[in-house]
């Protein structure tokens, strides 16, 4: 298994045009599972073909074990095929005239392995991938979740020490995306293999990945596990990014309820409430009440709302609230008694609030500040 190391990597297309991909420095080390997360035109495809080497970087270095691929500076460019990496594209790119077994044996017929031996790979992998029964069809009569298969063990009868996987779940359905993430986990697990995820997906990073590197315009926000990109978010474009229901924002310059209960909230600490921009809170941290209900000690402040609907998701339910044209969404796992219309009160742990400068950036908490 190989690492991956990316050293002031810059992408520029056009003179004049802004960087597909700005200075990026990223570790991969060797096994790790990672998934470059961001929206589209983020610069997280662009990232994955330099490293394939379907693309040349601008500027910067690109290294696998240790050893330069790719080098602006030192002139060295190792062409794809001398990488050791398999890559699998959003578009399954099979040959329609080949038949699965054919498009399987394909990277193996390049490399000049033996008839047999291709044979024998190719079919184990299939096998392992629950598609040996279909080596004698074509392409066209396997259905997308079938397709998305072939490309799989099309790349990994190569055995490649890197594996490169560009949004390959994008054109599934939900049920066979379900299936397809279980069964790139089992494959990451037994090959043990490095794999570089893109996807604009923030539930497929979360769930299959060991590591999410998050970018925006080309610039690499934050690094880090699934838990700490959600929990401990660097700024606050990856907060608002991550998250199926996006976080509620709190502006601290507006003037509204929100905005005052949540300036109670910081005046215990004078000097963090200036610094403080905007407050984060994530839909499943509110907690919700009729007005007038006591609540519990560790909430000193409330605000109110009216409770505008009550959304059913399957085991959990958005409740939308209003209060002076300003929404707040909370998420709960209990079925709420609460009715639209019905005039309520919420609140949030202090434990829970994510800070931001003016700069968009996370505050560290202050020590003997009130809400931490």
């Amino acid at each position: 298994m190989s690492s991956v190391s990316l050293r002031n990597v810059e992408k520029t297309y056009r003179r004049g045009m802004p960087s597909a991909v700005q200075n990026l420095t990223l570790e991969i080390p060797e096994s790790e599972f990672l998934c470059l997360l961001g929206p589209s035109g983020c610069g997280k495809t662009t990232t994955l073909r330099m490293i394939a080497g379907l693309e040349h970087p601008t500027a910067g270095q690109i290294l696998v074990d240790g050893k330069p691929v790719d080098s602006v500076d030192d002139g060295i460019f190792l062409p794809p095929e001398r990488r050791g990496m398999g890559l699998v594209f959003q578009n399954y790119a099979l040959w329609p005239h080949l038949t699965v077994q054919e498009n399987v044996e394909f990277g193996l017929k390049l490399r000049k392995v033996e008839k047999s031996q291709r044979i024998a790979i190719a079919t184990r992998v299939m096998d392992t991938l629950g598609i040996g029964r279909y080596g004698a069809r074509y392409p066209s009569e396997l259905s997308g979740g079938q397709q998305q298969r072939v490309a799989l063990a099309r790349m990994l009868a190569i055995n490649p020490s890197v594996i490169l996987l560009d949004e390959p779940l994008s054109n599934l359905d939900a049920k066979l995306r379900l299936d397809m993430r279980a069964e790139l986990k089992r494959i990451h697990r037994e090959l043990g293999s490095t794999f570089i995820f893109v996807t604009h997906d923030q539930w497929e990073a979360m769930t299959l990945s060991t590591t999410i590197a998050v970018m925006s315009e080309g610039l690499l926000q934050q690094v880090g596990t699934p838990d700490d990109i959600y929990e401990r978010p660097a700024n606050r474009f990856v907060a608002e990014f991550v998250g199926n229901l996006p976080i509620n924002i709190v502006t601290m310059a507006d003037a509204d309820p929100v905005t005052r209960w949540m300036q109670n909230y910081l005046s215990g600490d004078a000097q963090q409430a200036r610094s403080v921009a905007s407050v984060g809170i994530r839909p499943e941290n509110i907690h919700l009440a009729p007005r007038g209900a006591a609540r519990p000690r560790s909430a000193p402040v409330t605000a109110d709302a009216t409770l505008v609907d009550v959304v059913p998701t399957g085991g959990n339910w958005i409740v939308e609230m209003v209060t002076e044209q300003r929404k707040v969404f909370a998420l709960t796992a209990e079925p709420p008694t609460l009715s639209p219309g019905e005039d309520v009160s919420f609140w949030a742990e202090p434990s829970h609030l994510h800070l931001f400068d003016a700069d968009g950036m996370r505050r560290s908490p202050a020590q003997g500040g009130q809400i931490f």
